[in-house]
């Protein structure tokens, strides 16, 4: 890991310490469930779903006795929920059937399960197994390739580009604060780069600063 690197994640870390994931869960299935539910919704919002899920069905097999219909009736406030209730319902028996009620812990067989791509299946990897892994949501797209720690065009290319930039036991926390600086600073249309701690060392605050003088 370069000097660079570690310093632009030892400066998110202090000012984040409180980085970590923000989807309420007491288990592995629930951490599944709730991230399947988190795209293109605030974690938030998923939390206050799951926390009335979790509390009338508490464990797999009482999820199972869920319709589609019925799954949709408890998420109908997060995005997508039409697809996200079929995914949930196909993903809980595939789980009982070809996992013998057990969350798989590995990217291969987490990524069989319906709505479960790389980034759902590195965040139950990381939060639920405590196995190294770097999910790339939006936020840590956008961040990461802001401040130069990737230059990709794609979030798998981004994930690879930081697992080699990146100490492995790093990983998982490194995830968390690029989402926070993305949420609390780095904002997709409007970052406040004044504010940001790193802005010395990020590639986009160096490019752009001088536009800025020129258009004063």
């Amino acid at each position: 890991m370069t000097e660079k690197t570690r310093e632009i994640l030892d400066r998110l870390a202090k000012a984040y310490p409180d980085a970590a994931c923000e989807l309420e869960f007491e288990d592995p299935l629930q951490l599944i469930t709730a991230t399947v539910l988190s795209a293109q919704t605030t974690d938030r919002q998923v939390n206050k779903v799951t926390r009335v899920l979790f509390a009338d069905y508490p464990d797999l097999d009482s999820l199972l006795t869920l319709s589609q219909d019925q799954i949709r009736d408890y998420i109908h406030t997060v995005g997508f929920f039409n697809t996200k209730a079929e995914h949930l319902y196909y993903m809980w028996r595939q789980i009982k059937e070809e996992f013998g009620g057990q969350v798989p812990h590995t990217m291969e067989e987490l990524t069989r399960l319906p709505g479960v791509g790389r980034k759902t299946a590195n965040v139950v990897l990381a939060n639920a197994f405590g196995i190294p892994a770097l999910a790339v949501d939006t936020h840590v797209f956008r961040v990461s390739n802001r401040l130069g720690l990737a230059h990709a065009k794609t979030a798998e290319e981004t994930e690879k580009q930081l697992k080699e930039a990146i100490d492995k036991d790093r990983w998982s926390l490194s995830h968390h604060l690029l989402i926070f600086h993305g949420r609390r600073c780095c904002k997709a249309r409007k970052p406040m780069c004044e504010a940001c701690p790193v802005k010395d060392l990020c590639q986009f605050y160096g490019e752009a600063s001088p536009k800025k003088e020129e258009g004063q």
